[in-house]
């Protein structure tokens, strides 16, 4: 997690300098330099893209310069465009950025998550008394004032109830919501940002960046209300209560307010940790996030859209458990059902059936200039661990190869990127499938990834030993009345 310091909590102006406290706060003073660095990059991006391909120069350099000028203006900016920034840090950088080039921006965009210093107790004292109407000593037993973690808009301490719980309780920063809700009032910044990442491709997707921008602004407008969040968090706790390999931590619900989120406190190996134990615990704690993330959705069309490695915490057992749901995207029946169609008829390797599905999901035009089998190739080629020989492993080259292909202005399937016309509302789960599967590459996790699809499009049986046990588990839930 990303512990991110927020100062000041003025509103924002038209155009007024204010930045006694490190943060533009002007409308102008905040979108202009975004805009200004836009087209510079688009402009480079196309002498570099055509020096390229004339003479086969290498274009490192460039990606490393921008990179840096991307992590130095996003840090500065602060607010929603930090917050931004910080989404990309694990994912593949941004589908425009070729896949040998992407470490580069992985890397300078983690400084935004890096060496900014805590709340001092006496401010943390402060916010969470005034939050929750009474003395530390009242509500808790124990607190430890020296944080135990952090997130993007807040820090986490380690307390004890008076009846013995150990609990984990997240204080916002004091300021962070003005800073970020300013920042979203002002239409053009978050469009300007995702123009700066498509700014990296010389070739243009008909992608709708303001309604992209939207949908991101009032998935980060969500993650400020603790309230929200940790009604999300006992939706998912209750859901998944009892469940044999997936754990979400109960609610404290007297102890949340709108800035305060108290909760069970969980033990667990980090996500650095993770990554370096053995291949068996690997591969069960990839199934579990693959089922968690998208198992969640077939069946409550909703999704954990916040797939971040410090949002998980590992057990021995194989089983892991998931943190922060502050972003929580709910889709209508009828927008999964437009998916599961794609991808049963890929499954099928309905070519037809492919073009038929998207047409009739609003992902793309009979009228438009794709064929078929472009269509076809965008979804199957891009879900590779589905259709190779089983058992397949998971790599972090898959997934760049992947994440290219898909979503890559000149990719392999750069033509159906550009006229897919897909709603706005879909915007959160690219994220999620982006960095679902980083994350399980990072864990290079070997698995049955194709008969899990099969559960997921067709409604098979399940093959691996987690799948039996987490279809048992819903299989009772709903036998007793539990689960609809």
């Amino acid at each position: 997690m990303c512990l991110v310091s927020f100062a000041g909590s003025r509103q924002d102006a038209d155009d007024t300098p204010a930045e006694s406290d490190g943060i533009s706060h002007g409308r102008l003073r905040r979108t202009a330099p975004l805009a200004a660095l836009s087209a510079r990059t688009a402009g480079e991006a196309v002498v570099v893209g055509l020096r390229s391909k004339l003479t086969g120069s290498d274009s490192t350099e460039f990606h490393i310069r921008t990179a840096e000028r991307y992590a130095e203006l996003l840090g500065r900016s602060k607010g929603a465009l930090m917050k931004a920034g910080q989404i990309l840090s694990f994912v593949s950088a941004t589908p425009a950025v070729p896949s040998e080039f992407q470490s580069i921006y992985q890397t300078a965009l983690a400084r935004l998550c890096d060496d900014t210093p805590p709340m001092a107790p006496e401010l943390a004292r402060v916010v969470l008394e005034r939050e929750l109407g009474q003395r530390t000593e009242s509500a808790f037993a124990q607190f430890d004032w020296e944080p135990l973690a952090a997130a993007s808009i807040g820090q986490v301490h380690a307390a004890r109830l008076h009846d013995g719980r150990a609990v984990a309780v997240k204080i916002q920063y004091p300021g962070a919501a003005d800073t970020i809700e300013a920042d979203l009032k002002n239409s053009e910044l978050l469009a300007t940002f995702l123009g700066l990442m498509f700014g990296l491709s010389s070739r243009k997707a008909s992608f709708d960046l303001r309604g992209a921008a939207q949908e991101i602004g009032v998935r980060i407008t969500e993650e400020l209300d603790y309230r929200l969040e940790a009604a999300n968090q006992a939706e998912f706790a209750d859901i998944y209560r009892g469940h044999p390999f997936i754990h979400v931590p109960e609610v404290i619900g007297e102890l949340c307010t709108g800035r305060v989120l108290t909760q069970e406190l969980v033990q667990g190996k980090s996500w650095s940790e993770a990554i370096t134990c053995e291949r068996e615990l690997r591969n069960s704690w990839a199934e579990a996030i693959y089922r968690f993330v998208y198992g969640t959705n077939l069946r409550f069309c909703m999704f954990n859209a916040d797939p971040h490695p410090g949002n998980y915490l590992f057990h021995g057992d194989g089983s892991v458990s998931f943190l922060d749901f502050g972003c929580v995207k709910r889709l209508k029946r009828e927008q999964l059902d437009a998916m599961i169609a794609i991808g049963r008829a890929c499954m099928r390797a309905d070519v037809l059936g492919t073009w038929r599905a998207c047409v009739e999901g609003g992902f793309c035009r009979s009228t438009d200039p794709v064929s078929p089998e472009e269509v076809y190739a965008f979804w199957r080629n891009s879900w590779e661990l589905y259709w190779a020989k089983q058992p397949f492993t998971v790599t972090p080259e898959c997934a760049a190869r992947w994440i290219g292909h898909k979503y890559s202005p000149t990719g392999p399937s750069a033509n159906a990127f550009r006229y897919f016309t897909v709603s706005p509302e879909y915007t959160t789960m690219g994220r999620i499938e982006l960095s679902s599967a980083s994350l399980i590459a990072e864990l290079r996790a070997t698995n049955y990834w194709g008969s899990m699809a099969a559960e997921f499009f067709e409604g098979a049986a399940p093959l691996t030993a987690l799948g039996k046990l987490d279809h048992a588990f819903f299989e009772d839930r709903q036998a007793t009345g539990n689960y609809a």
